[in-house]
């Protein structure tokens, strides 16, 4: 067979003509780009990004952000301070989260202790499956995901670091099936009879897309009646479990929410508990948004109950600002469930005849290989400021939306959808142009466009961000996130301020 990588005529391979001994990296010039660069984040992210005199967002559109980008990708490298302008490009372009008046998302602001661990774990570079690469962080995320559980008020369980809420609950589904049906794992779908899973009307997404990733099926998520503030109808699940039970289904898994995404609703997980326990299902806890209530004892009976359930899911980067992506999935299982469930047993990875306790490998629990390091930032931020520190963090965004609902109660043209029981608060504007013409034909139709309209207003001239939706009959509204401990009252003013500046004239 010929060569397929013939040598040039010197000799030489012209793959590798550079000297095998001279590094290809320059480590003294890679460390000066390194520090440049972290002036720049520095100054554009962290104290432009967080200053509310500057602007949330630099915005321009895809075609003329990707000219200004220059996205290309070609054979030749660029000189240095061609690329530490492309790091202030992207910083100044990006969108700037921990700014005190980015409302859009249920992550917002930073925390410098967390951030610090973000740079460490990035730094470090390992992959979170063995003690033998990753021996600190192995330990770590053991006592970070046991004090997670103590919080929830369990003594024993176990437990993993997922990327994000939405593989937790897959994660629950999982092990719910695979408790009932061990066999599934080796014989798949043929092995199990129709399975039924139970959520509210109003829980994430995530539940019907792990249906679907798992062959469950979205047609076999039965959801469940609400209350008028959002909540799980626990005698409406009762109803709906004795029914699939009558169809020859088997009723696998009842997905809980506390903290719902638009409302924030929590679901009374001690009536659900209830009703688990009569028809043996899986309770899960989806508290991806919610979970950071257990830190306050003002605040945790939202989730009075939460000790019953089999499994939860938390994701600490939402309002604790552990920093994307921290998310825990809990379980109360003593049994190894997670990893008999999960495992691959990869004899090249978690040999059995190391030199140290192989439990401590702990990546066979995931259906990951590679996994980051997610515990680091969640262990500093609390090593730092302590459970007293985060309880006030909690107790501080429920004291804000509190004021927030106040003043917008005396102002006319705002209009609350609901009393709000957690941080989100969803309201209407109403422009002077519809004020007290709620009976005309074409009211709803105008205004659905209002949030809309303000909101690409407020995006071009970058002086905040607030998300919007609509929800079963109600058309779009205002959904308005406060959990930064950089907010003020001043912000909370100003954005009720902005939006009238904005929405006036509509």
């Amino acid at each position: 067979m010929a060569n397929m990588f013939p040598l040039s005529s010197d000799g030489q391979d012209p793959a590798n003509l550079r000297d095998i001994n001279e590094p290809l990296i320059d480590h003294s010039e890679g460390q000066l780009f390194l520090n440049e660069a972290f002036k720049i984040i520095i100054e554009e992210v962290l104290c432009k990004g967080t200053d509310v005199k500057e602007k949330v967002c630099e915005w321009k559109g895809p075609e003329d952000l990707a000219l200004l980008l220059d996205l290309e990708l070609r054979a030749e490298g660029e000189p240095q301070q061609r690329l530490l302008q492309r790091v202030k490009d992207v910083a100044k372009y990006s969108i700037k989260t921990s700014h005190p008046r980015f409302f859009n998302q249920q992550f917002a602001g930073v925390d410098y202790h967390a951030l610090a661990g973000r740079f460490l774990s990035e730094a470090l570079n390992t992959n979170l499956f063995t003690y033998e690469v990753a021996p600190v962080f192995v330990l770590m995320e053991t006592e970070v995901l046991r004090s997670l559980r103590q919080l929830v008020g369990w003594t024993e369980g176990d437990g993993i670091f997922c990327p994000g809420g939405s593989t937790s609950n897959m994660f629950a589904m999982n092990l719910a099936r695979y408790r009932l049906f061990p066999e599934v794992k080796s014989q798949g779908l043929w092995a199990v009879p129709r399975l039924t899973i139970f959520t509210s009307t109003e829980s994430h997404y995530s539940v019907k897309k792990g249906a679907a990733f798992l062959g469950i099926g979205t047609d076999n998520i039965i959801e469940v009646k609400v209350d008028e503030g959002g909540r799980i109808i626990p005698e409406d699940l009762d109803e709906k479990i004795k029914l699939t039970k009558s169809q020859g289904a088997v009723p696998l898994l009842v997905s809980c929410t506390s903290g719902t995404t638009v409302r924030g609703a929590f679901d009374p997980l001690d009536r659900i508990a209830d009703v688990c326990e009569k028809h043996n299902v899986w309770m899960h806890v989806d508290s991806a948004w919610g979970g950071s209530v257990l830190f306050s004892e003002q605040h945790r009976h939202l989730m009075k109950g939460v000790a019953r359930a089999n499994s939860v899911a938390w994701n600490p980067h939402k309002m604790l600002m552990a920093g994307l992506q921290c998310s825990a999935f809990l379980l109360q299982d003593t049994t190894n469930l997670l990893k008999k469930c999960h495992s691959a047993n990869a004899t090249y990875l978690f040999q059995q005849d190391k030199f140290y306790d192989v439990n401590l490998d702990v990546g066979d629990k995931t259906v990951q290989c590679s996994r980051k390091v997610d515990c680091l930032k969640l262990w500093l931020m609390w090593k730092a400021v302590g459970s007293i520190g985060l309880a006030e963090r909690v107790d501080k965004a429920f004291n804000l939306v509190r004021h927030l609902v106040e003043q917008m109660k005396k102002r006319e043209g705002f209009h609350l959808l609901w009393e709000p029981e957690f941080l989100n608060v969803c309201f209407w504007f109403i422009p002077p142009s519809m004020r007290g013409k709620e009976g005309n034909a074409d009211y709803q139709d105008r205004l659905t466009n209002v949030a809309p309209a303000i909101k690409e207003r407020m995006i071009k001239q970058g002086t905040m961000m607030v998300g919007y939706q609509p929800l079963g009959d109600k058309v779009n509204f205002f959904r308005m996130i406060v959990l930064s401990p950089l907010v003020s009252k001043e912000d909370m003013d100003f954005s009720l301020d902005e939006i009238e500046r904005l929405g006036n004239d509509l």
